[in-house]
């Protein structure tokens, strides 16, 4: 591989810090932040907020265009990150990517001290798959064959709380294996996949097919009916390369929040497809998405669907999961703002006003069932704190971040 080009751009970085052991913020964590190729020699040095969340920070990366095409440059910096805070363990990340003109979301589990070790320690966050050398998939049916009892143990397409993530080839039993919250995983897979600097509609088509694939591996059972107990792998030879502790991105994020009870489809099929892929420069997949080819169509003004259909065909369409696990409440299926009123406008405050005991920068709320302007307040900052548009409106991927932060803090859900 080539080395590093001038960073003559910027990117941005901010740092989340969580205990890992309740998902609560930590605050005056101290991060000192360094090359890594010069991990001694300090560049900058934050601290987290009563969120646990760093400013944004803005660190040199290489120019935009080294991601928008196929390129032996790295289009990434890299970066060590060494996080302390009282009463934790002190933690080591190395490789957290900065792409230029993006936001870089890095995730920092921290051990209480006398807590046991952490997961992992360091973090190494190896060569994002476009860059590095990665095994091909493996090819397979896009559709799977039913239990030979014609019957399939779900009945119908359900978004899990949960994937569990075998870490290394199916077969390797030294793998870890890490119970991942289903959006986490597909932004995490996103991010280690494809760029944040590509077109949305690009990004969009990815995470579609990313999920879809993921959702085959969990409504078919597919490693559980051959006697293993992980939903899926982080081998690109089989799966995606999900991997452990790494940063995303936020406009992946974003999209993700957004339309993540989606996948794709055939007519008359009821199993969401395994939308297969290869990269279109070091492997070539006929019949399959290539990701650099999504990038050139989005970058075109194609639509998502349309990107999806050059490849897989006429016939693919997009579908909606009909059940989300895990989740206190179902979206209202229309904007909560200032004046609704009703169950849904309660069930939200009540979410709300219980994370805000925890991210105490959300102003409380009074679960009274009436969308006044506090409310709007609250919403807008827990938006802000946790990467969504600032408009104070409850939407689809607000009412259902607000669950998943809620679940996370409350410990009420159990795994699926």
């Amino acid at each position: 591989m080539a080395t590093n080009p001038e960073r003559t751009s910027s990117g941005l970085l901010q740092i989340n810090v969580i205990n890992i052991q309740n998902n609560f913020p930590i605050e005056n964590a101290r991060i000192t932040i360094s090359y890594k190729g010069e991990p001694t020699r300090p560049i900058e040095q934050v601290q987290t907020n009563s969120s646990g969340q760093t400013q944004q920070v803005t660190l040199p990366a290489p120019p935009v265009e080294y991601s928008l095409e196929p390129s032996v440059i790295q289009p990434y910096s890299e970066y060590n990150l060494t996080v302390e805070a009282e009463g934790f363990q002190p933690m080591e990340i190395s490789g957290t990517e900065i792409l230029a003109d993006s936001t870089a979301i890095q995730p920092v589990a921290m051990t209480p001290e006398g807590g046991g070790r952490p997961v992992e320690d360091p973090v190494v966050i190896p060569d994002h798959t476009l860059y590095g050398n990665y095994p091909p998939k493996i090819a397979e049916s896009e559709i799977k064959p039913v239990n030979e009892s014609g019957e399939i143990v779900l009945s119908r397409v359900v978004v899990p709380q949960t994937v569990v993530v075998h870490d290394g080839a199916p077969t390797d039993r030294t793998a870890n294996d890490y119970y991942v919250p289903y959006r986490d995983y597909i932004k995490n897979v996103a991010s280690s996949e494809i760029y944040s600097t590509w077109p949305r509609s690009s990004i969009t088509a990815n995470v579609l097919a990313i999920m879809s694939f993921t959702l085959n591996r969990v409504y078919t059972e597919w490693y559980r009916n051959q006697g293993y107990d992980f939903t899926i792998t982080s081998s690109t030879a089989f799966d995606h390369k999900w991997i452990y502790g790494r940063n995303i991105y936020e406009s992946i994020s974003q999209v993700v929040d957004e339309i993540f009870d989606n996948y794709l489809s055939r007519p008359g099929v009821r199993q969401p497809i395994l939308t297969q892929y290869c990269d279109g420069r070091q492997v070539q997949c006929p019949n399959w998405m290539t990701q650099w080819g999504s990038c050139n169509l989005g970058e075109q003004g194609y639509s998502p669907i349309e990107i999806l259909r050059n490849f897989y065909g006429d016939s693919i369409y997009v579908n909606t999961a009909e059940q989300i696990s895990g989740i206190p409440a179902s979206w209202p299926g229309n904007d909560l703002t200032v004046g609704s009123t009703g169950d849904k406008v309660r069930q939200m405050q009540e979410q709300l006003d219980m994370i805000a005991t925890v991210y105490t920068a959300i102003p409380r709320v009074t679960p009274d069932g009436i969308y006044g302007q506090r409310t709007a307040d609250a919403v807008r900052e827990f938006q802000s704190i946790f990467g969504l548009p600032q408009t104070g409106v409850v939407d689809f991927a607000t009412w259902y971040k607000i669950s998943h932060i809620y679940v996370g803090i409350s410990r009420i859900a159990e795994l699926v």
